[in-house]
């Protein structure tokens, strides 16, 4: 993937799919079995020291605490750094464990709840993104003040298989023609075909295994 100004890199956390992984439920202090543990922390110091610029913990089964302890771990591996640390989902953890921002899917809280304490907090710096699916869920996420979309799955990938049939660069290319905000190429992502991505108008990437391949 070439060099190019502004770019984001975003990497999206996922355990179970690093090698060795374990299922939950061991001694490890965020209720994971350690050798999972480790894994996990070694993928985000790796992630961190290769210049990410954001990095999303995406854990769905944790606990909040686990989950709090976990996003915590990451700010303080990053601290002093230009990473921002975001949560997928739980407002309630991202705000307990003081992230940069939270993530929200299709059955997270609302995002105009969001934006909504946002203001009453005055909290502007606190990032708001949203996972879009089509052109106009990305409309609707900008109209309902998100920071960011992250737009996919643009290529075919197990992790997102859930959610139809790859969008395709052309998709992309019309939902970042259609929206301010910028828009972050997710699915199937990897340094084959990022630059297309970014030719198509989006204002970085967003993966899992291509930021954590071991």
């Amino acid at each position: 993937m070439s060099s190019r100004p502004n770019r984001i890199l975003c990497y999206v956390t996922d355990r179970r799919a690093l090698q060795g992984a374990t299922v939950p439920g061991g001694d490890g202090p965020t209720g994971l079995a350690p050798t999972n543990l480790h894994l996990l922390h070694d993928s985000i110091r790796r992630a961190a020291s290769a210049g990410i610029d954001w990095i999303q913990i995406r854990e769905k089964d944790l606990g909040g605490s686990s989950l709090a302890e976990l996003t915590r771990f990451a700010i303080a591996e990053t601290r002093g750094t230009s990473v921002r640390v975001l949560v997928n989902d739980r407002l309630d953890v991202a705000l307990a464990a003081n992230a940069a921002g939270v993530h929200l899917g299709e059955k997270s809280v609302p995002l105009e709840a969001v934006t909504g304490w946002r203001s009453r907090a005055g909290r502007p710096d606190f990032l708001i993104g949203v996972s879009c699916h089509s052109l106009e869920s990305a409309r609707v996420a900008e109209r309902g003040g998100a920071d960011y979309i992250f737009f996919g799955p643009v290529f075919a990938t197990p992790s997102k298989a859930a959610f139809g049939a790859p969008q395709g660069i052309e998709r992309l290319t019309e939902v970042c023609a259609a929206v301010a905000i910028p828009v972050l190429a997710i699915g199937g992502v990897n340094s084959k075909n990022a630059d297309d991505c970014i030719a198509a108008g989006a204002a970085g990437i967003a993966a899992i295994r291509m930021f954590q391949h071991q």
